[in-house]
């Protein structure tokens, strides 16, 4: 993923997860808000009627006024105007609140305004009496002889524990967010180690090219000597350095073009081009290679319209990874064949070989970079497990497609759709 885009995705995630907690908070709070206001509403007409009951129980007329008055936001007041029963204060408490499901705990104390002091008061849990309250002196009220508090010491615990579906989903999103952050965290990881990655093949390669430049020419200069004294066993080894030289530069150049591949500024050179010319040229320059190896193959190019626009260096090189690979991975007496056909408005270009095969659950695998099909402790084939996947890159800067299918022991057929132009 190039850094730009990178940059885009965090940006927009972190905006979604900030947008998304924004709007849970503001839901919470208009929850908890809802939950309040009822449970104030609860409070308010369950004490009205016990207010009520004890103006029916005394004989005496109730006041104008809402004798109910909310002085914070957990304690209440009611007055009376005459003397309360403790006893019966407590009874019609609990009932009244039991009918309107008030499960908090609550304290209560009743004021005698004439003495100026409480006269009564005790801490009352959902149904238990806890112990004798520690209440500080409740305030004289103006125009009142008696009256009784109620205060609610765990109102907000009630309140949250109400907001179940709320309470849930604030910690799921509290997950999502922990996750984000760690998966993001991982990310930004993986990106930094692949830029160290892709720095070292460079570094790597570049410092390789020098020896390997090196080594090619005193071998060029034993290779004369050799020649020159007619010998033969040095004339061998020389070949073999040379051999072995080229070999390792085309594994660097593997490596260097698979590092260029992920750079965002990399730019294909695209000239229009004939795939079957390509594909003919391609085979013309690894004729030798054929010859060494006994390869049979075979072409059968029946394509109408084949004129594609492509990097032809990195073309080119996409097919003789191709080839190689076919090469490599045949036991027996290698036997590679060449189709082409239309397919809409792509061109269609099959190789298939005779080779071991690939197992289904390796193959939407061996186009990952740097993997190789485990074969334990042998190592017969040799490689860096890029080839395939350069392959694919470059396939896919062309806007086209690839695929493989292909049998255990019954070889394997390669499918590259390039999109033709007029």
């Amino acid at each position: 993923m190039k850094s730009s885009t990178l940059r885009i995705v965090v940006v927009l995630a972190a905006l979604s997860i900030v947008g998304i907690t924004i709007t849970q908070v503001y839901w919470v709070r208009k929850a908890f808000d809802l939950q309040r206001a009822d449970f104030d509403r609860q409070v308010n007409t369950a004490l009205l009627s016990v207010a009520q009951q004890f103006f029916e129980l005394q004989n005496t007329p109730p006041p104008a006024n809402n004798p109910v008055e909310q002085l914070s936001t957990n304690y209440f007041v009611v007055m009376l105007n005459s003397d309360i029963n403790p006893s019966m204060l407590e009874f019609l408490l609990r009932t009244e609140f039991e009918k309107r499901n008030i499960k908090a705990d609550f304290e209560y104390g009743i004021y005698d305004c004439s003495q100026e002091c409480m006269v009564y008061g005790k801490v009352a849990a959902a149904g238990l009496i806890k112990s004798e309250p520690k209440l500080e002196a409740l305030p004289k009220l103006k125009n009142a002889s008696y009256y009784f508090g109620v205060r609610f010491p765990g109102r907000e615990l009630q309140l949250i524990n109400q907001m179940g579906i709320w309470t849930f989903s604030s910690l799921v999103l509290l997950v999502v967010i922990i996750f984000f952050a760690y998966a993001l965290f991982v990310i930004l990881r993986q990106r930094r180690l692949s830029e160290i990655q892709k720095d070292f093949i460079n570094n790597m390669t570049h410092e390789f090219k020098t020896p390997l430049s090196t080594i090619s020419l005193s071998a060029e200069v034993l290779r004369e000597q050799a020649r020159q004294n007619n010998e033969v066993r040095s004339l061998s080894y020389t070949n073999i350095i040379d051999q072995e030289t080229d070999r390792m530069r085309q594994h660097l150049e593997r490596l260097l073009q698979v590092a260029k591949l992920d750079k965002a500024d990399m730019e294909l050179k695209r000239e229009k081009i004939d795939a079957h010319e390509l594909l003919n040229n391609v085979i013309s320059s690894m004729q030798p290679q054929f010859n060494d190896k006994e390869v049979g193959i075979s072409l059968a190019f029946t394509a109408t319209s084949t004129n594609i626009t492509a990097d032809h260096h990195h073309l080119s090189n996409v097919f003789i990874n191709v080839f190689d690979n076919a090469i490599k991975y045949t036991e027996a007496k290698p036997s590679i064949k060449v189709t082409t056909r239309q397919s809409g408005k792509f061109i269609l270009i099959q190789i298939s070989d005779n080779g071991i095969g690939i197992a289904p659950e390796y193959q939407a695998r061996i186009f990952h970079k740097f993997f190789r099909i485990p074969t334990g402790n042998i190592h017969n084939v040799k490689g860096f497990g890029l080839g395939l996947s350069y392959v694919k890159q470059v396939i896919e800067t062309h806007k086209g497609k690839v695929s493989v299918s292909s049998q255990l022991n019954e070889g394997a057929t390669l499918s590259i759709y390039l999109p033709i132009v007029e």
